[in-house]
Formats: structure tokens, C-alpha cells, sequence
């Protein structure tokens, strides 16, 4: 497991249009989401340690937050045939199994990943109502321990944002382990 910190795309930065399938068996792009204020993309994968521990914590998020117009789609980019354990097949074990309750879609081309400048599994973009990144970072301060979080970085920008203020330019790198990339 390589431990990789997100690459912190420049705030304002558009967010890339995309065409991918869901574990549910439908088709979604950006505009399946034009109607939610708030569209946080988490690119993450099945195997991977440091999704395995957070999984919960955005399943939660996504409770909490998704009558205030915010949704969370998560996107696989990870090669399957050197991960088969990430292949579409799992992805809807791990999703059912986890009650997902958000759509978790396949980027088998990788190509959406590369566009999202993308580099770890959990790495999380948080766009506002324009679609323009106001946030890019970590879940919270600590992966390993939830009873030990003393910043949940997330939940303040996402609060920020939905009070209509200005998301604090201070933001630490998400980290995880590295997008498993074609050969």
C-alpha cells in the first residue's frame, strides 16, 4: 500500500464532465446532479485501507447533509485487471454490503480521474452550485481512529458553503492509497 496525498487542484477549478455507469445499473453525468446545490465526487475503490475506514463517515455524511441540496457520488478509476478485487462486479458487493447511499460509479478508462487531476483513493472534490472546486482535502484529521477526529475538515467546508460563506483557503491533502494505473 503506498500511501499517496492528494494533489490540491487549484480552488475555482471547473468540474470535468463525465458519462460513467453505476453499480445500480444506471448512466450518470454532471447533469444527473444539476439540481443539488452541492456535488462532492469522491474517487475511491473497494480495496483500498484508508476507504475501508472512511467508507462509513461518508455514508454518514451523505445522510446528514442530503436534504440540504449537498449528494456525494464516489467513482472507481482503479485498473481491475491488476485489482480484480475493484472490478464492476465488486464495486455492487461493496456497495450493497456498505449501504451506500450514494452512486458509486465505474471510470474503467481512467480517463476521468486523469481530467480530476486525481491521485489517491479516498481523493475528494467539492464543487458549489457554478460546479467550480471550493474544496479539496481530507474527510477529517484522523483515518485510522474516528473517536480520536478533532477537525472534520469535510463537514466545515461543507457547512461553509451552505451558510454561504467563503470556504477558508486552508485546506489539507486527502491521502490514501495510490489510483492503481493501467499499464
Amino acid at each position: 500500500m503506498a500511501l499517496v496525498e492528494s494533489q490540491m487542484v487549484p480552488l475555482g477549478t471547473p468540474a470535468v464532465e463525465f458519462t460513467l455507469p453505476g453499480v445500480d445499473g444506471k448512466t450518470y453525468s454532471l447533469e444527473s446532479f444539476k439540481e443539488k446545490r452541492v456535488l462532492v465526487i469522491v474517487f475511491m475503490c473497494n480495496h483500498c485501507p484508508y476507504v475501508k475506514a472512511t467508507i462509513q463517515r461518508l455514508i454518514t455524511i451523505q445522510r446528514d447533509y442530503q436534504g440540504q441540496g449537498v449528494q456525494l457520488v464516489a467513482i472507481n478509476p482503479n485498473d481491475v485487471v491488476t485489482y480484480p478485487e475493484d472490478s464492476f462486479e465488486n464495486m455492487k458487493v461493496f456497495s450493497k454490503e456498505g449501504r451506500m447511499n450514494f452512486p458509486y460509479l465505474q471510470d474503467n478508462s481512467q480517463e476521468i480521474a486523469r481530467k480530476y487531476n486525481a491521485v489517491c483513493t479516498p481523493d475528494i472534490f467539492v464543487y458549489g452550485p457554478e460546479r467550480k472546486l471550493i474544496y479539496r482535502g481530507r474527510i477529517d484529521d484522523n483515518w485510522q481512529d474516528e473517536t480520536r477526529v478533532t477537525r472534520k475538515d469535510l463537514r466545515r467546508a461543507l457547512d461553509t458553503l451552505l451558510s454561504e460563506q467563503p470556504v477558508l483557503p486552508e485546506q489539507h491533502p486527502s491521502m490514501g492509497c495510490s489510483i492503481k494505473w493501467k499499464r
